[in-house]
């Protein structure tokens, strides 16, 4: 049986009416709303970085840095991000709102490990791991395009009145 804080606050809604509250109440919500910008930020001059290497070959090292930084946000908003589900729905991952964003963020999460993988091993020459990083790009922009998706949806189902 549900009552009006576990039933969602209008059909497909993403968050029930309780949800919803704690979303707006965490500290995490903030934390994920100062991080996505950063992270796309230095994804941007990375994929400069990254893009110059591949034109010219001159810049390795300051495009494996920015790829690097770039992996790091991403762990960053990652691990906050699970804290933020865990707080909004209960668990860290996979919540039923966002479990499809969630399933390409480890896709995204595995391509920007094999690249630090094939940099800390040496196993990758720097061409391929410029093209893994390329890779991991497209993927990370494929996922934020998820994330701004649900973000549009829950703006939009705010301002439906229940």
């Amino acid at each position: 049986m549900t009552d009006a804080n576990t039933r969602p606050s209008a059909p497909n809604s993403l968050y029930t009416t309780e949800q919803r509250a704690r979303r707006d109440a965490s500290v995490w919500t903030l934390v994920q709303g100062v991080l996505a910008p950063v992270q796309f930020v230095v994804f941007l001059v990375s994929l400069v970085l990254v893009i110059r290497y591949l034109a010219t070959g001159d810049g390795y090292a300051i495009a494996t840095a920015s790829v690097v930084l770039k992996t790091g946000a991403l762990y960053l908003i990652m691990i906050t991000g699970a804290i933020w589900e865990k707080v909004v729905f209960g668990q860290y991952l996979f919540a039923p709102a966002f479990f499809w964003e969630d399933v390409f963020s480890f896709g995204v999460i595995a391509l920007h490990t094999l690249y630090i993988y094939g940099l800390l091993s040496g196993a990758i020459a720097p061409q391929s791991l410029m093209l893994i990083a390329l890779a991991a790009y497209a993927a990370y922009v494929v996922n934020a395009g998820q994330f701004l998706w649900k973000l549009r949806i829950a703006r939009l189902q705010s301002e439906v009145p229940a």
